[in-house]
């Protein structure tokens, strides 16, 4: 009888979580942004960058609109490190707070990824916690699509 319970508890504790948990799938389409990149100097292309953009979801599977971003960026040996903060509107007006890490080359052509973080929110999306990953390319005019998902 009691492994019947801890068995019946487990099963009810797994499908309580499962069912909390909601899938996020949001498309983003972000503007060039804007870069200050500041060199290093000990050695030839070791640069530090602060950079800041726009994004717009064109689709969204949890009411995402639009979102901004302020991220630090490092570059050494070609390739790069990239933290951030991403803040996103959705179409209620709530707010969601990621944060966001991210390392590669620094070739712009090559096809870029990251994983992010929720840290709260606002409204309906306080206390807000998940996490996932996006895929991004960047296009010649300096914009990028990005396609993230993942779980809150």
């Amino acid at each position: 009888m009691r492994k019947l319970l801890v068995v019946a508890f487990c099963l009810l504790t797994f499908g309580t979580v499962t069912m909390a948990q909601t899938k996020l799938e949001t498309k983003w389409h972000c503007l060039k942004s804007t870069n200050h990149k500041f060199d290093v100097g000990d050695v030839a292309g070791h640069s530090y960058a602060i950079a800041q953009g726009k994004c717009t979801a064109t689709s969204s599977t949890t009411g995402e609109k639009t979102g901004t971003f302020t991220e630090f960026q490092e570059v050494w040996q070609g390739s790069s490190k990239n933290r951030g903060q991403f803040d996103v509107t959705a179409d209620n007006g709530d707010m969601t707070y990621y944060t966001y890490e991210a390392s590669g080359p620094t070739d712009s052509k090559a096809p870029a990824s990251n994983k992010w973080t929720i840290e709260g929110g606002t409204g309906k999306r306080k206390g807000m916690k998940g996490a996932g990953t996006c895929t991004g390319t960047s296009h010649d005019d300096g914009s990028s699509d990005w396609v993230c998902t993942g779980t809150s």
